[in-house]
């Protein structure tokens, strides 16, 4: 089994090397991989700092900043074999977390695998309650217009075969890309599985990028891929 880690990055010089190197540190035999950074037109040394990484990994830039949906449709594109894990570039998900994430596809019971921050024993760092209270809005409403139920829609760790999400047509360039890739593998009659993982959440100091913008576009997204593209 070829399995690929597409890692999108945005300004993460401070948390990019540390990161890679536990990616590295988490793979494992039998299986190949593939370590890819899309780095989305970061301003500080981040595509410095991956290539010192080189032929472990690899590296594909943008000429001009995107963001997260774009990175990652770059990186759908560019990964090899059939499966991908999504990692962020911070440190809020950890990659020895993989072997439990992959199970259910290894096992030939999914077809992608959510990790849930809001499942499962393993440490979870106490952040922000409002942003609690909009992922668990956004999850629900989510879950409302695709029938699943998801714990945790919004959550940036997830395993997908790579031939299904090359089946649909991204269109999000930014973090609504995340309820756009549930609502259209939804559609697909994709096998849902989640698994309980860590979370080790970053303040806006420690360089948190998302916002209550992207909370609204978000719900646009889920009203716009869950149920106006159903009608059309």
């Amino acid at each position: 089994m070829h399995i690929s880690v597409v890692i999108p990055a945005y300004n993460e010089a401070n948390t990019i090397g540390t990161i890679l190197e536990r990616v590295l540190k988490a793979l494992h035999e039998p299986h190949q991989w593939d370590i890819l950074v899309v780095d989305d037109c970061s301003r500080d040394s981040t595509a410095e700092v991956v290539r010192k990484f080189a032929p472990d990994v690899r590296l594909v830039t943008h000429s001009t900043n995107q963001g997260k949906g774009a990175a990652l449709r770059t990186g759908f594109a560019a990964a090899h074999g059939e499966i991908a894990i999504i990692q962020d570039a911070d440190l809020e998900y950890d990659p020895a977390e993989y072997r439990n994430l992959l199970q259910p596809l290894l096992d030939g019971k999914a077809d992608v695998v959510y990790g849930s921050r809001f499942a499962g024993s393993g440490p979870h760092r106490v952040l922000y309650f409002w942003h609690y209270v909009g992922n668990k809005f956004l999850t629900t409403l989510s879950n409302m217009t695709t029938n699943l139920n998801l714990s945790d829609m919004e959550c940036g760790m997830i395993v997908l075969k790579l031939d299904l999400i090359r089946k649909i047509r991204l269109e999000e360039n930014g973090f609504g890309g995340q309820p756009e890739i549930v609502a259209k593998l939804a559609r697909l009659g994709a096998r849902f599985y989640e698994v309980g993982i860590s979370y080790h959440g970053r303040t806006y100091r420690e360089g948190k990028k998302i916002t209550w913008r992207d909370g609204v576009k978000a719900i646009f997204c889920i009203i716009k891929y869950g149920i106006l593209q159903r009608l059309w």
